[in-house]
């Protein structure tokens, strides 16, 4: 029988169908679009795109009584980011506490003598080798953010920024439209949907 998806490999593909086509979406509409468009099962969709939104891959904020999802190149390339600078941070404090540890085994094992306070050292280090292999095991991850590809999605920040440009832009057209047809005052309308009065295009 065919093998599933992955769920790294469903995720992958979550992303993708935000940074292909651009576009906000509500739970419904990627339950509709994710199986046609990228072949991730209906019912795994809402645990995929919960993942993403935890990992701070997918931003989502409630507009009216509805969610909305949505995940431009330029703010997944800067979650990454961030996520390796952690990880980094984390790896060197690991390294550095490592290093001490073995000092003072080196330190232990001048006098060639078992002793409670050796084994404890050793367990120690063994611990840590082990936390470090699982860092490490997590940054290979993340190795698709290297410079060169870096630089690529780079190139693709300017297109996120035009897409929020035009998103901000439409939106004026609607708070427009309403005041003129129902003679709603902006700041009413921002109340509304949660729209800050600080809102504007990037």
């Amino acid at each position: 029988s065919k093998k599933g998806l992955s769920l790294a490999e469903k995720r992958k593909r979550l992303e993708a169908l935000f940074h292909e086509t651009k576009e906000f979406y509500q739970l419904k509409e990627l339950e509709r679009d994710a199986p046609k468009m990228k072949g991730i099962v209906t019912n795994t969709v809402k645990d995929v795109l919960q993942s993403l939104v935890d990992d701070n891959l997918v931003n989502t904020d409630k507009i009216g009584t509805s969610n909305y999802y949505w995940s431009f190149p330029s703010s997944a390339l800067q979650s990454r980011k961030a996520r390796i600078e952690e990880l980094m941070l984390e790896l060197q404090k690991l390294k550095e506490k490592n290093a001490e540890l073995q000092s003072n085994i080196d330190v232990a094992y001048d006098g060639r003598e078992n002793s409670d306070d050796r084994a404890t050292l050793l367990k120690k280090v063994a611990e840590l080798e082990a936390i470090n292999k699982k860092h490490q095991e997590n940054l290979a991850l993340f190795r698709e953010c290297d410079p060169a590809l870096l630089e690529a999605k780079e190139n693709h920040a300017n297109l996120a920024l035009e897409c929020g440009n035009r998103w901000t832009e439409n939106i004026f057209l609607i708070q427009s439209y309403c005041f003129k047809k129902f003679n709603i005052e902006r700041a009413d309308f921002n109340q509304q949907f949660g729209i800050p009065e600080e809102f504007d295009t990037l």
